[in-house]
């Protein structure tokens, strides 16, 4: 990989051997984000391993310290001494959030529920067009204080008060927004229910059980009560299955390719790539939580062993899209290699337009540029397989995940790719490179 003489253009040429080896998962970016948080809502001493040192979940420590929380950082090793669920303090300015849209839609919860305390909100271009009127609104029916410019964007404003409890049902399924209520739900007064229309990622209800919050669910429905402590002693955090499928997707993608990706969380509300990748004829092996886990059950761990082979296309329905949410723009990309003629559809992800950046617009744009039959829907997209693609040029638009993809797209496609702006990886996957790198040169 070498980069072009102009400094925001790098050249990912076609890699003409397999890739073999292993690579270490990263640390998860959700369960980074809520270990800082949670760790800032107890009261002494956290020490939390294997912390995602990345732009987003660098953001959410500088946050929990500007509202009073004593933070220390040595490597990976994040040592956290919290301020209680209500002794947070006013920060001295605007809390900048950068680029975590995450890190927002949660601390909102948390303030909102501590009497007299303000706080300001803000981050950079892309999470100023990022929708909060899906938090804002329930918080709101929980009688909390929030000022958003239109509404609904950032900076946000939050005025801490006295909240009361609600039964929430979720317009969409959304783990941040299920997120927020709960927290704010561990300050209001009496029991606060949310009801998911499908079942999202679970680590808010799993971390939270660990740490003694008097949280139930029954099918559907999440409940939680006035909390007055949390305690979630020291945690470490297991692999990304979000950024294990970019190792995972470049394996599937060139010819003799076997990679081992190890420590991945095979939680089974993030484990939805692996089953549509698998429906595509991927050869994945490794355990994989059964649907349904219950939320008791700590975080499980695995090694996914992958080979390249021929793919195929495949349906992923609205049920699964929360499941797969921020890998589906790789199925897109898997769908580009299925053999010729093999249509893959995705339906039901509205959502993916309101990401970093328009999600459904940008991977139908970029890879179509690639030399790629894809054509977006207002939910999701269609595919139609070629077997490749030619290579060409992609803007990540600020993007990590697209970065991630034109990395991939450019090892696989006939004349490589020059990807704009490859640096946006680093706000979940700073050492992508490298490993991509490491397994080429095996």
């Amino acid at each position: 990989m070498s980069a072009s003489a102009d400094p925001t253009t790098t050249r990912i040429d076609p890699v003409g051997a397999p890739l073999l080896g292993r690579v270490l998962c990263p640390p998860d970016k959700s369960i980074s984000h809520r270990s800082a948080l949670f760790a800032a809502m107890a009261e002494g001493t956290t020490t939390i391993d294997r912390y995602l040192v990345a732009q987003d979940t660098l953001s959410t420590l500088g946050a929990i310290e500007a509202l009073g929380a004593d933070v220390r950082r040595d490597g990976d090793r994040v040592v956290i001494h919290g301020v209680g669920l209500r002794g947070l303090k006013a920060a001295a300015g605007t809390i900048d959030v950068g680029n975590a849209g995450t890190l927002l839609r949660l601390i909102v919860g948390w303030i909102a529920g501590i009497p007299g305390l303000t706080a300001t909100l803000d981050g950079d271009a892309s999470i100023r067009k990022r929708p909060m009127g899906r938090v804002m609104e329930p918080l709101a029916q929980m009688n909390a204080g929030l000022e958003a410019t239109d509404g609904k964007f950032a900076p946000v404003h939050v005025t801490g008060g006295t909240l009361r409890a609600i039964e929430y049902t979720l317009p969409m399924a959304s783990a941040q927004v299920k997120s927020c209520v709960l927290i704010a739900g561990m300050l209001a007064d009496g029991e606060t229910t949310v009801v998911e229309p499908v079942a999202s990622r679970d680590h808010t209800e799993r971390m939270l059980v660990a740490a003694g919050a008097p949280l139930t669910r029954s099918g559907d429905r999440i409940s939680i009560t006035t909390t007055e402590l949390i305690s979630p002693g020291d945690l470490t955090v297991p692999g990304d299955p979000s950024s294990a499928a970019f190792p995972i997707a470049a394996a599937l993608l060139v010819p003799g390719s076997r990679v081992d990706v190890d420590e991945v969380s095979m939680n089974w509300t993030r484990a939805g790539f692996v089953h549509i990748a698998r429906r595509m004829g991927a050869s994945i092996e490794g355990p994989v939580e059964e649907p349904g886990t219950p939320h008791t059950t700590p975080e499980t761990t695995a090694t996914l062993s992958v080979s390249h082979g021929p793919l195929r296309g495949t349906t992923v329905d609205a049920d699964e899209v929360p499941l797969a949410i921020d890998e589906l723009p790789l199925v897109a990309l898997l769908g580009c290699f299925a053999e010729l003629g093999e249509i893959t559809t995705v339906k039901g992800a509205q959502e993916l337009r309101v990401k970093e950046t328009d999600r459904i617009a940008a991977v139908s744009e970029e890879l179509g540029a690639l030399g790629g039959k894809i054509t977006p829907t207002d939910d999701g997209f269609i595919v139609e397989g070629t077997g490749g693609l030619r290579g060409g040029t992609l803007h990540s638009r600020g993007d990590h995940r697209m970065a991630m993809i034109g990395a991939l797209a450019g090892l696989a496609s006939e004349e490589g790719v020059s990807v704009i702006d490859i640096e946006a990886a680093a706000v979940s996957y700073p050492t992508f490179l490298d490993d991509l790198a490491a397994l080429r040169s095996r």
